[in-house]
Parts: structure tokens; sequence; C-alpha cells
């Protein structure tokens, strides 16, 4: 019997490539969340039905009807930045927060077979720490972004623990692609396609861990799977720390056109110095990232050149 997964947010930049993914491998994919999406479009990334609304129990339901009640769901529904966050904490609140609580009572009350894999961040890890980070790390996030994916984690916790929802949380770290329209490599290339010297916030030595989307995707569908009521957590990085200064820069040597990058050196509010993941516990399930930094890129501008 194919799997029926539900992917909250199915129409964002990760929430494609989630689709894509799962659809290659045999599931029956739908996808619920906001933007006008064509159902030739939406079937181009791997949808079988599409449902343009918010996470709540009515649309919930309406899904189920027309789909069939989910054997998992993948939420990625919630704020997006922490620039957003700080612009509208209260807006990131309900986006990240409200739509969680929604889905894990309705889990709990018309599909409780469902499991559900919740996608968090690195964010809710927050400042202070060093070299790579393991899953049971102090959680001390710096800005309402990551304090709204700690609080949806402990909504997990909770509905795990009190009803024996099964869920896995993925902290994803900084994940990039073809088709991300926000964020670092956007900001980038926006920049360096009306002037050949780009100036970014931050002093460029902050430390990062690049995956790329295709690479997520594929650890969601390897995750979904291990969700139980002890709602364990797993990193979704590489393992690797790159500054951002060298992402710029090597980003602008693939642009070419005598590109240069330049940083204000001003910090920005709740942005950590480094976020580096601890990936043991992918590794344990198999999951080898497959895109390296300098190929993932190459794409992002020569896709940026033909979209952007």
């Amino acid at each position: 019997m194919r799997e029926r997964i539900l992917v909250t947010g199915a129409h964002g930049f990760i929430g494609r490539y989630v689709c894509r993914s799962l659809s290659a491998q045999g599931a029956l994919v739908a996808g619920m969340g906001h933007g006008n999406w064509p159902m030739h479009d939406a079937e181009k990334n791997g949808l079988t039905y599409w449902l343009q609304g918010a996470v709540d129990f009515a649309n919930l339901d309406v899904l189920a009807g027309s789909f069939g009640s989910p054997t998992g769901v993948v939420h990625l529904a919630g704020g997006a930045t922490v620039a957003a966050s700080l612009r509208s904490p209260t807006e990131d609140f309900d986006r990240t927060c409200a739509t969680t609580v929604h889905l894990l009572d309705w889990v709990r009350q018309r599909s409780p077979q469902t499991k559900v894999l919740m996608v968090s961040s690195a964010a809710v890890y927050g400042l202070g720490h060093e070299g790579p980070i393991g899953e049971d790390a102090r959680l001390d996030p710096g800005s309402p972004y990551g304090c709204h994916k700690l609080v949806m984690e402990l909504l997990c916790r909770s509905y795990a623990r009190s009803f024996g929802v099964s869920i896995v949380l993925l902290r994803l770290f900084s994940v990039y692609g073809e088709g991300l329209q926000k964020q670092l490599l956007w900001d980038l290339c926006s920049k360096l396609s009306r002037n050949r010297c780009a100036q970014l916030g931050g002093s460029g030595r902050e430390v990062r861990d690049w995956l790329h989307a295709s690479d997520a995707a594929a650890l969601i569908a390897r995750a979904l799977p291990l969700a139980a009521a002890d709602c364990p957590a797993i990193n979704g990085g590489s393992g690797c720390g790159t500054t951002v200064a060298a992402i710029a820069r090597s980003l602008a040597e693939r642009w070419g056109d005598g590109a240069s990058v330049e940083f204000s050196g001003e910090k920005r509010p709740g942005d950590p110095d480094a976020l580096i993941a601890d990936t043991r516990r992918g590794a344990a399930i198999g999951f080898v990232p497959r895109v390296s930094l300098a190929d993932g890129l190459q794409r992002y501008v020569d896709w940026f050149r033909n979209n952007g």
C-alpha cells in the first residue's frame, strides 16, 4: 500500500523539494498551505492534491475527505526567517506555534496513527556554542524565530508524552539551493546583478553549516519513519562549518565579472557566531549529503542567472 504523505508549507522553497523527493520514492503526496498553485504546476512538483489555506481543523478535514487520512505528515508551515520574526513577532508566533497545535490536535483526534515530522531549526540552539552541536545541547534561542521554534518543539513533546502522538523533530541548519528567493545567496546575487561590489550585513566571520535542499528533502524522507512517542530529535546539516565570508566570496568568484563582497561589520540581533551540526544521528540512519558546497553554489548562480 502506498504511503499517503501530507506536506504543509508545500508551496514553499523546501516544500517543493520535499514533495518531489517523496513522490519519486512512490508516495502519494498532498500539499497544504498558502499560495495560488495551479494543479498542473503542483503535479510537476510531485503533488496529487493541493489545498490552499491555513493549517486548521476545517482544512485538514477537507483534505482527509478528498485525499484520505495521511500515514505521515511533514510539517514545514511556519515562520521562515529571523528578520521577519523581528519585524512581526506576533505573526511569526501564529505561523509557527498556532499551526503546530492545530495540526497536532487534529492528529490526536482524527488520525492518531499518523506519523509527524516537525521541521524545526538550528536557531533553537542559540548563542554561545562552539564546534558541532549535538541534539542534547543547551537550547537558548536568541530571536523570536528561534523561540517560536522551541515552543513548537515543546508542543510536540507535550502531545507525544500526553497523547502518544508519534513525532520526530528535525532541526535544519542553513538550507540553500535553486529556487531560494531570500536570505544570503539571493541577496548577494541580487546585489551583484546591479553592482560589481556587494555589501552585506554582519562581519562575515559568522560560521554556518550549509545543506542543499535536495539533501534536506532526502533526510526528511529517511527521518519520517522514526516518529515515535518519545519524540526524538535529529540535526539536519552537513557537519561542516563555513564562514559567511567564504561562502560569499566563493559565490562571487562563480559570478565572475570582477565581482567582490564587503561586510558592514554590524552584528545582527539574535545572530549566533557559529552553528554547526553534529550529524551522527543522521549518519546512523544512513544519511550522507550528496551535493558539495562548491557544486551547490555553482548551481545556484546558474539558476539565478536564468531566473533571477
